[in-house]
């Protein structure tokens, strides 16, 4: 099993960064450092606890493509979370340019982007189509060539379009098209558009992807994922973040009890 990304460092904060986000965040104040052992990482904690600020800013540090947003470096929503990837030193043990950071939120835009690069190269062909009229059908082909092959590339990953699909569908076929071997991904809440039964195929795709090579670090709340045979888990609730048994979290437990007894819970409302 590989482990690209071995540790994270928080290197030295200037007393002025102190008190503003995302420094400000207490798992940050206390962070120093994190090590990576095993192929999957599962980052859990409550809302506003800095598992995603800190998934983004090693995402930065890292360099990854940023799947479904606009690039890392240009990005106006990260552009705090980039003060953090500044002072961060990233230890590894292979470095992988291969994968990306991916945030469930930015999946809507990316499907949008797929559809309008369509529209486009189909745009493109009609006006070839419409240059090239007379001339011999050796050069309209030539002529048609890249932007055949771009469509066709674009047909071969994902067929009719993602946004042929339901959000869940085109959701985890854009992780069956995307994941390949020996990459780094970096996900926050993959779970978003998932039904239970689409996260449990999406445990065995992490399955697959890992043993070809891949790590993995997710963002979750799901106990679903958080399942994962093997994955280490580090809770950001209660700073510093630590390692934790799954029995052992909020998250497993509430799930577990509402589940054993929801009338329980309901009757408050």
């Amino acid at each position: 099993m590989t482990v690209h990304l071995q540790s994270v460092r928080l290197g030295r904060v200037e007393a002025s960064l102190r008190g503003s986000f995302p420094f400000s965040v207490p798992t940050i104040q206390k962070l120093e450092s994190l090590t990576f052992t095993t192929p999957v990482t599962c980052l859990v904690g409550e809302n506003g606890s800095g598992k995603s600020t800190f998934l983004e800013a090693v995402a930065c540090a890292a360099r990854l493509t940023a799947a479904g947003s606009a690039d890392l470096e240009g990005d106006p929503t990260l552009a705090s979370v980039r003060r953090l990837a500044d002072r961060l030193h990233l230890a590894w043990t292979k470095r992988t340019r291969q994968g990306f950071f991916l945030r469930a939120e930015d999946y809507f835009g990316y499907v949008q982007r797929l559809s309008r690069m369509r529209e486009e190269l189909e745009s493109d062909l009609e006006q070839v189509k419409a240059d090239y009229q007379g001339r011999s059908q050796m050069a309209q082909n030539l002529a048609r060539m890249p932007y055949m092959r771009e469509l066709g590339e674009l047909e071969r990953r994902y067929g009719d379009g993602l946004d042929a699909h339901s959000h869940g569908e085109s959701f985890f076929t854009f992780f069956q098209t995307r994941f390949v071997p020996d990459g780094l991904y970096l996900l926050d809440e993959p779970e978003a558009a998932l039904s239970p039964l689409r996260q449990l195929a999406f445990l065995s795709l992490l399955k697959e992807t890992v043993a070809q090579g891949a790590q993995f670090i997710i963002a979750t709340h799901s106990p679903i994922l958080l399942a994962y045979p093997g994955a280490t888990l580090l809770t950001f609730d209660d700073p510093p973040v630590r390692s934790t048994a799954y029995d052992d979290l909020e998250h497993v437990r509430l799930t577990r009890d509402f589940l054993a007894n929801p009338a329980a819970f309901l009757r408050h409302l």
